[in-house]
């Protein structure tokens, strides 16, 4: 896999969590206050809006300009433009695994970069779809640091505080849980195994065939890390796990 060069990166991270927990909404620590003249919920809105313009821009692969920013999203809320962009930035690198990269600071143009694991054989980058990766990796990730095998409604609460409903339309994902338990499964990336004697029924989701091949434990704990601002021996069991398992 290649790494490409970076510049100056918005939304570095250092999210706190338990031994086994991923965190990868920002704290109230980390975010920075909003003006009193602006609501916290219109800020978080405005935040979210401008996360899906970011995504959906970055399909096409084209530099992404402050003015289309401004009058796209931000609009009337110029007086909180930097708020807004940096917990965009945050919200990016710890949900997606994306970095938003000021590329031309004259002209404020900006990209965003992979910030995701390895993968051995890089099979995971040959389809560029790079937002449904970071989705994936996220999930992969939440999975082996709840050892390894999670039930599916602690993953569907787990996509719901990172504003991914499962009964709704996604802009970038369209619908979330066809992707998930559907094209994920069918690509051999997620196992999704019933519980017997459940009622209602109820699964266990495990990583699949093709996420143990294409990545590994040692550089999803990285992953993890890189986002909390943590050395992987935090979590001393899952480094464990990963170190045996390389």
């Amino acid at each position: 896999m290649s790494q490409r060069k970076r510049s100056r990166g918005l939304g570095s991270s250092q999210a706190d969590a338990g031994e086994e927990d991923l965190a990868l909404t920002p704290t109230p620590s980390q975010a920075p206050r909003s003006l009193p003249r602006r609501p916290p919920d219109h800020i978080s809105q405005k935040v979210s809006e401008l996360v899906q313009f970011l995504l959906v821009k970055d399909q096409k692969k084209i530099p992404i300009k402050r003015a289309d920013i401004l009058k796209k999203v931000i609009r009337e809320y110029r007086d909180v433009y930097s708020e807004v962009l940096n917990q965009a930035g945050r919200t990016l690198q710890q949900v997606f695994g994306l970095r938003l990269v000021e590329m031309d600071p004259k002209h404020h143009v900006y990209i965003l970069t992979s910030d995701l694991p390895r993968a051995e054989q890089e099979n995971l980058r040959q389809d560029n779809q790079t937002p449904k990766l970071g989705l994936l990796v996220v999930i992969l990730s939440f999975i082996f640091m709840k050892g390894n095998s999670v039930k599916d409604g602690a993953v569907w609460e787990f996509l719901r505080r990172l504003r991914l409903q499962p009964g709704e339309r996604h802009e970038v994902f369209g619908d979330v849980k066809k992707l998930v338990t559907e094209e994920f499964v069918r690509q051999k990336y997620l196992e999704i195994i019933p519980i017997p004697l459940t009622d209602p029924p109820e699964f266990q989701y495990q990583w699949g065939p093709r996420a143990a091949k294409e990545t590994s434990k040692k550089d999803v704990l990285r992953f993890v890390a890189k986002i909390q601002g943590k050395d992987p021996t935090f979590w001393m069991r899952q480094y464990k796990e990963a170190e045996a398992a390389s």
